[in-house]
C-alpha cells in the first residue's frame, strides 16, 4: 500500500467520524440534554 493511499484512507475515515459526531450533536432528541448541559456553568449552588 502506498503512503498516499494510506493518507487518503485516513482522511476519509476522519471526515466520516467528523460528520458522525456532527449528526449526533445536532439530533433533536439530544438537543434538550445539550441545552441543559450548556447552562450548568452558570448555575449557582
Amino acid at each position: 500500500m502506498e503512503i498516499n493511499t494510506l493518507r487518503v484512507l485516513i482522511t476519509l475515515i476522519s471526515f466520516i467520524v467528523f460528520v458522525g459526531i456532527m449528526v449526533w450533536v445536532w439530533r433533536r432528541r439530544d438537543a434538550i440534554d445539550f441545552k441543559e448541559a450548556a447552562k450548568l456553568p452558570f448555575e449557582e449552588k
